[in-house]
Order: C-alpha cells, then structure tokens, then sequence
C-alpha cells in the first residue's frame, strides 16, 4: 500500500526522473537513507518500471503520428504470440494494445513522413500473414501529449 510519501516519490519523479536522491530526500522530509529505502522498494514492487529520457520526436525528423488499427482473422495463441514478437520487433511502433471492439489491435507509429509510413506498412503487412484490414489515420495536431499517469489519493 503506498502512502502520501510514496505517492509524493512517485509524482516528482515521473515529472523528472533525473532529481538527485538529495532533492527527493528534502521535498518529502526524509533522511537520504530512508528515502533511498522507499525508492528500492518502489522499484522492488513495481511501481517504477525504470527511468527513461524523453526525446522530441520532432527534431530527431519523426514528424508524422499514425494511429494503425487492425483487425485479424486469427485469434489462436501461437499467431498471437509470433504476431506480438514481430510488432515488437518494430522500432517505429510506440504504442501497442490489443482491444475489445470493432479492431483487435491498435498501435501508435511515429516515422519521419509518408513515404516511411508506406515502408513500416508494408513491413507489417508483409511481416504478418492473417490481417483482414489495416486501417491508418493520420495526426494533424498533438494537442496533448504526456507520461505521467494520475496517482490517486
């Protein structure tokens, strides 16, 4: 069960992952040695997965976001598990969900134009045998954009 001092952990450092153990320490009134105690057992637990930087896909030339939503004619384990080893495999996907509803799968690309795009599509179509529709819609605007989930109280 995590508490207030968890919780506070847990906000600072998914808004900058790179606070030293010192500034954590002070912002939640803890000694450094208690503090890095909570830490450990944060990631112990789970609750931190690990700390990453966050890059603009902008300025590294990844201008255009495709949401790719798929449907399958194929819903046994072994396809599953070779379909998920391969999307994996694919540095231009972000995001991949499998859903309930109209698609089955749903992925967020992010490649530099349209012509990468029609590259990644045609890895994928041709990677993966048993997609029955592929549907792609484009990104005009990020509007929102972020990492930090909620922490409830």
């Amino acid at each position: 069960m995590l508490d207030k001092i968890d919780k506070k952990l847990l906000s600072l450092l998914q808004n900058d992952s790179s606070l030293s153990l010192n500034v954590l320490s002070e912002a939640v009134n803890l000694t450094s040695t208690p503090c890095w105690k909570r830490l450990k057992r944060l990631e112990d637990d789970g609750y931190i997965r690990g700390r990453v930087t966050l890059l603009d896909g902008e300025k590294l030339g990844l201008g255009l976001t495709v949401i790719v939503m798929i449907k399958t004619q194929h819903h046994n384990s072994e396809w599953y598990e070779q379909f998920v080893s391969f999307v994996s495999l694919l540095p231009e996907v972000l995001m991949f969900y499998r859903m309930a509803g109209e698609y089955d799968y749903l992925m967020q690309v992010e490649v530099h134009d349209m012509k990468s795009y029609d590259l990644f599509y045609k890895k994928l179509v041709n990677g993966v045998h048993g997609l029955i529709d592929v549907t792609s819609s484009f990104a005009m605007e990020k509007i929102k954009y972020t990492t930090v989930l909620p922490i409830p109280d």
